[in-house]
Order: C-alpha cells, then sequence, then structure tokens
C-alpha cells in the first residue's frame, strides 16, 4: 500500500468511526443535534479525501453531478414540508437503489471491454442490481403510496405470494447465469425480475403500516450501497451501507415489535394484509359522535389536574406544534400538569413528532414513549388528541376482524374525558373508522388543529 492509499484507509477509519458517533447521538433526542454534526463532519472528510485521492482523474462530471444534484437537494429542502418527510425519504432511497442499479450496469460493461471479468466480481455485479433494483422499484411504489397517487389500501391479488416465490426463484436462478458467464442477457432478466419484485413487494401492504415499509426500504439501500462498495473496492462505502442497512433493519424490528407484526412478514411483503383483515373496515355504524366547543375544552382543561397531549399527523398538517407548546405553557401557569404521549409511528414516520415538538422547544421530560405513558391515561383528567388517528383507536385491541388488530396504540379511552381534535369525519390513513370517537367519554372538537389549539389558549386566556 503506498502512502496516498494508506492516508486515506485512515481518513476513511475516521469518518467510519464519526458515523458510528453520528448513529449513537441519533439515540436520544438530547444528543441528537450532536449526532448530526458527528455525522455531517464524517461525510465532509469522506467527500475531502476521495476526492483527493489517486483514482479520481476528471472532476468535470463530479462537479457536474454536485452542482445539479446540492441544486435540487438545496430546493427539496426548502419547498419540503415535515408532513412530507416520510414520501422524500422514500423517494431518496429509489435514488441509493437505482445508483447500484447503474454502477453494476457501469463496471459491468468496463470490466468486459478489458477482459477482467471473474466469478466474485459477477456475485457482487448480480447482488448489488438485485437489491437496488428491487429498492429502486419498492420505494417508488411507497413514495406513491404516502403521496396519495396511488391508493393506501393494499393491492392483492389471488396467489400473489406463490407469483413472488416464484419471481424470486426465477431471479436468483437468472443471477447465477450471470456469475457463470450468462452474460447481459441474464443480468437484463436478473434485474427486469428484481424491479418487478420490487412492486409486488410493496404493493399489498397498506397505509397504517408504511412507516416501517419506510424504514425496512431503509435497511435494503443500506445494503445496496454496501454491495456497490464491493464492486468499487471502496471501504469506507462498505462500511457506510453496512452502518444504514443494519440500524434500518434493527428499526425496523423495532417498529415491528411495537406494532406486533412480524418481521419477516415485512420482508417478504405481504404483512397486515390478511383475507379476513382486508374484509373488514373496521367501522362502527350506527352510533353518533358527540362535538364539543372549543369553550368546553379549555373549561375542562383548564378544571385538570392532569392533561395528557397526544400528537399526531393532524399537529404535523398544521404546523400546530408551537401553538402547542403556548397552549402548555398556558395550562402550567394554572397549576396543570401537562405530559406529551407518542406513539412509535405516530405521523407516519418514526421521530416525526419528537422532531416537531422539539422545534417548539417543548421540554424532553414532558414527552414520554407508548410503554411510558401508557399506565398515565387511567389518572388523566383530560386527553386531549391533536390528529393521531390510527393509534389511539381501540379496535386494535378488540377487533380481530380490524387491519390495524394487535397494533399496540395509546390507551386514550382509558383517559376521564377526551377532546380529540380533527378536520372531518375521515378515517385515517389506514382506512379505518376510530372506536375511540364513540365513547362516551370523548368528543370531538372539529377544525384545523394549529386554530384549535389558538382559539383554546385565547378562551383559557379569557377564564
Amino acid at each position: 500500500m503506498n502512502m496516498a492509499a494508506s492516508t486515506l484507509a485512515v481518513a476513511y477509519l475516521a469518518a467510519a468511526v464519526l458515523f458510528i458517533l453520528g448513529l449513537k447521538g441519533l439515540a436520544s433526542p438530547r444528543t441528537a443535534r450532536a449526532g448530526n454534526l458527528y455525522a455531517m463532519a464524517g461525510m465532509t472528510l469522506a467527500a475531502l479525501v476521495t476526492l483527493a485521492s489517486p483514482q479520481v482523474a476528471d472532476y468535470g462530471w463530479i462537479v457536474a453531478g454536485v452542482a445539479i444534484g446540492g441544486g435540487i437537494g438545496a430546493v427539496l429542502a426548502r419547498r419540503v414540508k415535515m408532513t412530507d418527510m416520510p414520501q422524500l425519504v422514500a423517494i431518496l432511497h429509489s435514488f441509493v437503489g437505482l445508483a447500484a442499479v447503474l454502477v453494476a450496469l457501469g463496471t459491468y460493461f468496463t470490466h468486459r471491454d478489458a477482459g477482467a471479468l471473474d466469478a466474485l466480481l459477477m456475485a457482487e455485479l448480480g447482488i448489488g442490481s438485485f437489491i437496488g433494483a428491487i429498492t429502486f422499484t419498492g420505494s417508488v411504489i411507497a413514495f406513491g403510496k404516502l403521496q396519495g397517487l396511488i391508493g393506501s389500501a393494499p393491492l392483492r391479488f389471488a396467489g400473489q405470494h406463490w407469483v413472488n416465490l416464484a419471481l424470486a426463484l426465477l431471479m436468483v436462478g437468472f443471477a447465477g447465469q450471470f456469475v457463470l458467464g450468462g452474460g447481459l442477457p441474464a443480468f437484463a432478466a436478473m434485474t427486469a425480475l428484481a424491479l418487478l419484485l420490487g412492486v409486488l413487494l410493496i404493493l399489498p401492504i397498506g397505509g397504517a403500516d408504511m412507516p416501517v415499509v419506510v424504514s425496512m426500504l431503509n435497511s435494503y439501500s443500506g445494503w445496496a450501497a454496501a454491495a456497490t462498495g464491493f464492486t468499487l473496492h471502496n471501504e469506507l462505502l462498505i462500511i457506510t451501507g453496512a452502518l444504514v442497512g443494519a440500524s434500518g433493519a434493527i428499526l425496523s424490528y423495532i417498529m415491528c415489535r411495537a406494532m406486533n407484526r412480524s418481521i419477516l412478514s415485512v420482508i417478504f411483503g405481504g404483512f397486515g394484509t390478511g383475507e379476513e383483515a382486508a374484509a373488514a373496515g373496521g367501522g362502527v355504524e350506527g352510533r353518533s359522535v358527540k362535538s364539543a366547543a372549543v369553550e368546553d375544552a379549555a373549561f375542562m382543561l383548564e378544571n385538570a389536574g392532569k392533561v395528557i397531549i397526544v400528537p399526531g399527523y393532524g399537529l404535523a398538517v398544521a404546523q400546530a406544534q408551537h401553538a402547542t407548546a403556548e397552549l402548555v405553557d398556558a395550562l402550567e401557569r394554572k397549576g396543570v400538569e401537562v405530559k406529551f404521549a407518542i406513539h412509535p409511528v405516530a405521523g407516519r414516520m418514526p421521530g416525526h413528532m419528537n422532531v416537531l415538538l422539539a422545534e417548539a422547544d417543548i421540554p424532553y421530560d414532558k414527552v414520554f414513549e407508548m410503554e411510558e405513558i401508557n399506565p398515565d391515561f387511567a389518572t388523566c383528567d383530560v386527553a386531549l388528541v391533536l390528529g393521531a388517528n390510527d393509534v389511539t383507536n381501540p379496535s386494535a385491541k378488540t377487533d380481530r376482524a380490524s387491519p390495524i388488530y394487535g397494533m399496540p396504540i395509546l390507551d386514550v379511552h382509558r383517559a376521564r374525558q377526551i377532546f380529540f381534535v380533527k378536520r372531518s369525519m375521515k378515517p385515517g390513513y389506514a382506512g379505518v373508522d376510530n372506536a375511540l370517537f364513540y365513547q362516551d367519554n370523548c368528543a370531538l372538537v372539529f377544525g384545523d388543529a394549529k386554530k384549535v389549539v389558538e382559539a383554546l389558549i385565547q378562551a383559557l386566556g379569557h377564564s
């Protein structure tokens, strides 16, 4: 190893350590900012030493790519709303998958023309291509569902799992043929089957389970990047891809446990879509809901000893986090104890609600995860729900025919009084009516979450 290669290796090792410190920092809201700084420093170091490495002989294409990609990224960062982050993450995963396929294809052509193809390289190209292809189309379908371009309901057909199995076996067969010298036709057939498999794996998954799917696609994109690292003989890409792949897999497993789902069902694209579940809407027909005025809710909140606020997608859409922080201040000045309850998948993406509350400088010691806060609902005077529909639906515990049956929920239904802020009676993302609305202790306050919370603050000020 020459001096330049040694320096590059040491720099890559330092960057990998910074990435690990970044992941460790992201484990807690208190250290998340430092974690981001570590990761940014690692990426900056990795990019600079890579650009300075002897392998880079022409900067023209790199500069063009950075300019175009950086420009698009800057525009997206300014325009994309926090509520649209899940679909942004999904489409970014698709780019990683597509890049893995293109790198594999380009490497095949360059090494074929140079007569440098061997079985090991062909195996690396095959693995990188089929993981990348599945990630690409699977992420595009996930983006379409989250963006509303494709219905959130599961799309299935008879014998779908057998079709998927047959496609997977064919894909492996063509991959084997490619490694043994099958050439471009085998590569193309393998990649085409992987592209189709990515579509068929994600289409049957319903909207309520999409956060886990996005997490799993994150893991896939990491493994695709790691495979590309082997192809390009880039140790840092291997390490980074493995970190992303492993952390995404661990997060998916944790989320599956939180939602009482099987991790194997996620991988094979069929969970939450059983015949029994799909046939049921989980609705509560023939019962009416109670609505409440803002003044009624303000009176109950002001006279409560303990209030638990449950933020959800409604808060995110309305950007009501700052108004909610003001509401907390107003209640605490009147001697009311206030806590926040966060479901693991609230807001369609893990950590979504934590970020929004952090934006509004809501202290971390007021924010509790589901397992911590659930016992408190029984002693809570008022639960104020801001658009968290599916994760508060008691049908998940009581209705075996419900598509969300088995998913752990926030035990809001146990509170003495519930005020559910909601714009309409439209079901949540899972397409399931919320049985909570029909309980005697629940009243709906119709309206935009931010406007309702601001009205609550005003009403409290006048009392």
